[in-house]
């Protein structure tokens, strides 16, 4: 089986915020693949919406056998499991105790109804772009040029 590189983002603004991530990057590990990077934990203010909840977020680099399809599921899995109820639709974001999104996977564009790889607004987004940037290493040839 061949294995990909997976960037996935990763955020939450509600409970205990760094051990939603921990366990986040747990179910990571145990249902998409073998985390090898995670970046440091970076604060922000909720993007797209009004909150009095900052954001922790975080990015971490995997290894999986999975397709992109297959990693769309695990993430939306991992979130469910955790507690979120609703995914934002239509650009209307919400409080969410864990958010998953996948950022780059191996060097593949995917344009699909319920998928876009890589991540269409992560290049508008610090939150994203910072951690990223910690587990990328010497992979910033994957970064789409805008």
């Amino acid at each position: 089986m061949t294995e990909h590189s997976v960037y996935l983002g990763l955020g939450t603004n509600l409970g205990d915020k760094e051990d939603n991530l921990r366990r986040a990057v747990e179910h990571i590990d145990k249902l998409i693949g073998k985390v090898l990077r995670q970046s440091a934990y970076f604060t922000s203010q909720p993007w797209g919406f009004v909150s009095g909840n900052a954001f922790v977020n975080a990015a971490v680099c995997c290894r999986t056998v999975l397709s992109p399809q297959e990693v769309l599921c695990r993430t939306q899995q991992i979130e469910q499991m955790m507690g979120r109820k609703h995914k934002s639709v239509d650009g209307i974001y919400h409080d969410r105790i864990i958010d998953i999104d996948i950022l780059l996977y191996d060097e593949l564009q995917i344009d699909e109804p319920n998928l876009t790889i890589p991540h269409p607004l992560m290049h508008e987004r610090e939150f994203v772009m910072v951690p990223l940037m910690e587990v990328l290493d010497n992979a910033r040839r994957l970064l789409p040029v805008y």
